[in-house]
């Protein structure tokens, strides 16, 4: 523990050190030991969240969990709050603002009231959409010039730019006309090819037709389209317009990857009902309720699976194989509809289906559980009949383990499809639905056939 202590203070302090050799540190490194601080000695992490640059006090409150946000907003002076908001890109202040919103409402008003009128209107401004949409995750910071404007100058501009700090990420040059509508955004690497002397307009005309016709996303696109955009065209950035064309901001690759991670994120948690992504910075009581919730409902279907063997339980005495067996068409069946499960939740998050088109899809998965249902019909059957010496319980849960399969894979596909056209997320009781019935189809075909021939 002291090691980890010691390593932690040493590494924060050489990114700290103005004097000798710097270590810079990302955010994500920095918020990891101060963590580690924080574990180990509370009034430490305290010392050295006050030792911290508004620069990289902003950009490392966002990397912080919501219990150690309220320790900056609780120890930190408010002026210095206000400076690191402002030293932050429009999107990650409107965020880190939220975040503080979320903890304490009063201390992100007194914040907002302390920031100049020009972030104020950015940050209402990105506030203004919808969580979805894309003029949500567009930061107003870009490098543009004006169709007319001589090539040196716009790169003059990007220069003072960025030494002066407000400009990161740069990947392309948007041009826009008088009334700042885009017209052609260019590669930086493509920049360097001219003649800086030249106008921008006179560059255009001597490139090929639509070399430089930019991809765009409206404001209010659904995020979901944008990243299939931005990931099928590989590109750094995307341009954010409004319905008269008008350049808003851009979308960078950070901010794509931002979401990538933290929608698997979510549908990785809610695939196990645990339901909240951030469920691991959750106090013991709030973690210990938000499973329970989900255990309480999983423990209501398990009975009504239960119930389904209590109406074979005169046929289990008299064959005491089928208790050995029935958990093998059970568990089969539940593995086989996560499976299916599991691909078309993902396709859903990525918008390659939807309710009204999923009937191939629906067709596929079907015909994968019916082969490898076939396939582990005959392998089960002969292992039973082998085992237990009787040919005819081969073919009971032979038949049994198809049945389930085909369900499975039914049910699997169909759950989250119906979900989602009721606009309740996929990923959330679809697991607890989806076990109920591969468990009551497993035991019911099972058992009743057993009955049915057997006996």
């Amino acid at each position: 523990m002291g090691a980890e202590l010691e390593e932690a203070k040493e590494i924060i302090d050489q990114h700290l050190n103005e004097e000798n050799e710097k270590v810079d540190l990302t955010p994500y490194d920095l918020a990891q030991h101060l963590k580690t601080l924080k574990k180990h000695d509370e009034d430490l992490y305290n010392e050295y969240l006050e030792k911290l640059d508004p620069e990289s006090l902003g950009d490392v409150a966002i990397e912080l969990p919501d219990h150690m946000l309220k320790d900056v907003i609780e120890t930190i002076p408010s002026e210095k709050i206000v400076e690191a908001l402002e030293e932050l890109e429009s999107d990650d202040a409107t965020d880190l603002l939220q975040y503080i919103e979320d903890i304490d409402e009063e201390k992100a008003k007194e914040l907002f009231d302390g920031l100049d009128k020009e972030d104020q209107d950015e940050i209402l401004r990105l506030r203004s959409y919808d969580e979805n949409e894309a003029g949500a995750y567009m930061q107003t910071e870009l490098f543009s010039a004006n169709l007319n404007e001589q090539l040196s100058t716009a790169v003059e501009r990007l220069r003072e730019q960025k030494e002066l700090g407000e400009l990161e990420n740069v990947s392309q040059l948007f041009i826009t006309d008088e009334r700042h509508i885009l017209k052609f955004a260019i590669p930086l690497e493509d920049l360097i090819l001219f003649d800086f002397n030249s106008s921008l307009k006179d560059i255009i005309e001597k490139s090929e037709e639509d070399k430089y016709k930019p991809h765009v996303a409206m404001d209010n696109d659904p995020i979901e389209e944008v990243v299939e955009v931005v990931q099928d065209y590989d590109m750094n950035s995307i341009a954010v317009v409004d319905t008269r064309g008008v350049l808003l901001g851009r979308i960078t690759t950070d901010d794509i990857h931002d979401f990538i991670q933290e929608r698997a994120t979510e549908q990785i948690y809610n695939l196990a009902n645990v339901g909240d992504a951030d469920e691991e910075e959750n106090s013991l009581l709030n973690a210990t309720r938000s499973r329970g919730i989900w255990l309480f409902v999983n423990l209501f279907t398990a009975i009504i699976s239960s119930s389904i063997i209590g109406l074979f339980d005169d046929a289990i005495a008299s064959y005491v194989a089928l208790a050995v067996l029935m958990p093998i068409v059970a568990s089969m069946g539940g593995n086989t509809g996560t499976q299916a499960l599991t691909v078309t939740v993902r396709r859903l998050a990525l918008g390659e289906i939807e309710f009204k088109n999923a009937k191939p899809a629906l067709i596929r998965e079907l015909g994968i559980a019916f082969i490898n249902g076939l396939i582990f019909a005959v392998l089960i059957g002969l292992v039973a009949a082998f085992w237990f010496n009787r040919p005819m319980l081969g073919v009971v849960i032979g038949t049994a383990m198809l049945t389930n399969f085909f369900f499975a894979g039914f049910f699997g596909t169909v759950i989250p499809l119906a979900l989602k056209k009721f606009n309740i997320d996929p990923a959330v009781g679809s697991s607890v639905l989806l076990t109920t019935v591969t468990d009551v189809v497993g035991f019911f075909s099972f058992l009743g056939l057993a009955k049915w021939i057997l006996l």
